[in-house]
């Protein structure tokens, strides 16, 4: 299994911060719904996205409303590194 198939039973964060994700806005975006995905009811997922697509809120959130309609999206903080953190509750 690997780590993109890995089911999480606890609260956890994904680091969508990578050169691969600067270089990608879709890849944010699939990889942060592959992440909710994986993550057990009961349970959040930080998704830590990549400072160069701006606020996640611009590009991401609707994506997840609309894929997920019992979680729920709020914005953190921002990293000192310029990346965005968003909390989504399965």
């Amino acid at each position: 299994m690997s780590q993109h198939d890995e089911r999480h039973d606890t609260s956890w964060s994904a680091n969508l911060e990578g050169p691969e994700h600067a270089a990608s806005r879709e890849l944010v975006v699939e990889e942060a719904v592959e992440a909710v995905e994986r993550t057990d009811d009961g349970n959040h997922v930080n998704l830590v996205t990549h400072g160069d697509h701006g606020h996640p809120e611009t590009y991401l959130y609707a994506t997840l409303r609309e894929a997920f309609d019992d979680a729920t999206v709020e914005y953190v903080d921002q990293c000192g590194c310029g990346g965005y953190v968003t909390r989504v509750h399965v």
